[in-house]
């Protein structure tokens, strides 16, 4: 969702990805660039050359290097939830006076706000929808990390 609201503001969207195997879908869903973050000439490239940077990532991961990435007074916004604190040396902040800031959700009006502007830009939510007997199926597979996006329940087959 990031790179699609990313790119409806008029962005230009970089995905970063532990994984290339995500390069095709990145691009599918509108990211102009893509960078493999445990390919250290791909990361050198890119250092120091956002505004900032949506972390999405729920598992612990350093957040020094995400950090080099940023220009000076760049953000880092984390909205994943790593179950483990993160290190993160002072100096990977005071070069380049950078920000780290989390975010979580908003009230009534920035909900409705954020529903208007999906609903004129066509941003949808890129589901897999599963009948309830898979329920079983698709937990194993969420446990593996076989998910692409969302399972959504067929309530017609409850």
């Amino acid at each position: 969702m990031g790179v699609k609201w990313g790119v409806a503001f008029g962005a230009e969207v970089t995905v970063l990805s532990t994984s290339p195997d995500k390069e095709q879908a990145a691009k599918a869903l509108g990211a102009h660039h893509f960078v493999v973050t445990k390919d250290e000439e791909q990361v050198n490239a890119v250092k120091g050359s956002f505004d900032f940077i949506l972390d999405t990532v729920s598992a612990p991961h350093d957040l020094g290097m995400y950090l080099s990435l940023l220009h000076t007074d760049g953000v880092h916004i984390i909205v994943g939830a790593s179950p483990k604190p993160m290190d993160l040396s002072a100096f990977s902040l005071l070069m380049g006076r950078k920000s780290v800031v989390g975010s979580s959700i908003g009230g009534i009006a920035e909900t409705q706000e954020m529903l208007d502007f999906a609903a004129e830009h066509n941003i949808v939510s890129d589901i897999e929808l599963i009948d309830i007997q898979d329920i079983t199926t698709a937990y194993e597979r969420m446990l593996k990390g076989d998910v692409r996006y969302r399972f959504v329940i067929d309530t017609a087959t409850i």
